[in-house]
């Protein structure tokens, strides 16, 4: 099975790994869900390695940021109708390719919903950013 081509606002089928979880011990994520590959970077002695958000039907907690997912996008992706959002304040980082990409549910022969629009991604990536510069975005790194 193909592996999407990796490029910056794809949104993959991913088994998320919370922070909380990892705090507690966990190196295993709960579900899968999507995940929006932010930044794709290379690192010499490893290969290219990717950060990613999670999507989650959760509105932000008082301690998140997130920018949430408009009903067109969530359709043109194939997503559920419920309400999403694209937490900026937690992400994981992760290889590439990385073993914990999942297929799609019921759709076994692809990994990813698709990519986002152009100016949703870089209204996550600029909240995303405005994050970090504050310091507040909790990495796991798997």
């Amino acid at each position: 099975m193909p592996l999407p081509d990796l490029a910056t606002g794809l949104v993959i089928r991913y088994e998320y790994l919370w922070h909380s979880q990892a705090m507690a011990g966990a190196d295993t994520a709960e579900k899968e869900r999507p995940a929006c590959v932010i930044v794709v970077f290379e690192h010499p002695e490893r290969g290219k390695s990717i950060l990613l958000l999670p999507v989650t039907h959760s509105p932000p907690r008082a301690d998140q940021s997130a920018v949430e997912i408009p009903p067109r996008v969530k359709q043109h992706l194939g997503l559920d109708e419920e309400r999403s959002w694209v937490v900026v304040s937690e992400c994981n980082i992760d290889i590439w390719p990385t073993p914990d990409i999942r297929p799609l549910p019921g759709q076994f022969e692809r990994f990813a919903y698709g990519h986002l629009p152009p100016k949703l991604f870089r209204q996550i990536r600029d909240a995303f950013l405005k994050v970090y510069r504050q310091k507040k975005v909790k990495t796991v790194s798997r």
